[in-house]
């Protein structure tokens, strides 16, 4: 007869090899019904057009494309073919639900070959796993799925207060693959390997295939009033954000963290963007010498506020004058 004490032993040590085997997520806590912006890391499994991955996340394609910064301005850009296991970032609402940061906007129809398993795999390249599936969809038999079936697919995500180390961030999930480093994704995303350590609560640079981290990405932070109705803006280094209805375009870098805005490329209805009292439209900035130096005067976006865009118009300042306040502040 097998000795209790080692059918305990045995399933405790097989537990442990199961946990360690067994894929890693940063979890934030939140306690608030706030949501931010976040990304997704996102691998994609066959070739697809811009419109089929925006309706696999339910966004909008025009984020889709300006977070990863391909040019809109192309005719029917929506319908570009891009390539299998091309990297793409996933522009998503991170929401509080149950006491921790995740979002459940995502929903998933089922096709005859689906299984749970490749769904998570394969379809969502292991952003969310079987069992999360299972959980989120109180499936009781994983191995019947009606065709059609409407699947809510709980995506990991993290805000931390929209910052690293106290400067603007937006947060990327990242799925880790076999050939991947610490260190190598630190470098991939401009941050340090302690900076990315901390940020996941890591003892150790050991990664395993499968887990997913939290990287901070540097961002340009707007000034908005919170009037705007895009009170917050935060756009990731190295990409642009519209918004306005689709009418302002607001870039960040690569080279700085300064948010600039101009008018967008795309067709639509806009409001006035000229700045009252001068000549100047949204984003013109006129230098002119004198003097004493150069004389500057620049057209910024202020915000969309009750559907109207607001501009301010940021009057000349000599080059003497700045450098005596950057001296005195």
């Amino acid at each position: 007869m097998p000795n209790p004490k080692h059918i305990i032993l045995q399933s405790f040590v097989f537990l442990c090899l199961l946990l360690q085997a067994s894929s890693k997520s940063t979890i934030e806590p939140c306690s608030n019904s706030d949501s931010c912006n976040a990304l997704l890391g996102y691998t994609l499994y066959t070739d697809l057009k811009v419109s089929e991955v925006a309706s696999l996340f339910q966004i909008d394609p025009i984020s889709l494309l300006t977070a990863n910064a391909i040019d809109i301005s192309y005719p029917d850009v929506e319908h570009h073919i891009l390539p299998s296991k091309l990297f793409l970032k996933i522009p998503i609402s991170c929401s509080c639900v149950d006491g921790i940061r995740k979002s459940v906007a995502t929903h998933y129809k089922t096709r005859p070959s689906d299984t749970l398993s490749s769904i998570a795999d394969a379809v969502y390249a292991g952003l969310v796993s079987s069992d999360q599936l299972r959980e989120a969809n109180s499936i009781s038999d994983p191995s019947v799925l009606d065709v059609g079936q409407n699947l809510v697919v709980p995506l990991p995500c993290t805000c931390f207060n929209g910052s690293d180390n106290s400067l603007p961030a937006i947060y990327l999930s990242y799925v880790v693959r076999p050939v991947d480093t610490l260190a190598a994704i630190a470098a991939r995303y401009f941050t340090t390997l302690t900076d990315l350590m901390n940020v996941n609560a890591m003892g150790s640079t050991a990664i395993n295939d499968g887990d997913i981290l939290a990287v901070p990405i540097p961002a340009c932070a707007s000034n908005f009033p919170k009037s705007a109705s895009d009170f917050g803006l935060l756009v990731p280094n190295g990409s642009y954000a519209i918004t306005a209805g689709h009418c302002v375009q607001c870039s960040c870098g690569p080279k700085n963290l300064d948010l600039y805005c101009m008018p967008a490329s795309l067709a639509v209805s806009c409001s006035s963007m000229q700045c009252r009292g001068s000549n100047l439209m949204l984003g013109n900035v006129t230098v002119q010498q004198t003097s004493g130096g150069c004389n500057v005067t620049s057209c910024n976006y202020d915000g969309i506020v009750n559907g109207s865009i607001v501009t301010t118009y940021v009057y000349p300042l000599s080059a003497y004058l700045l450098h005596f306040l950057i001296y005195i502040f």
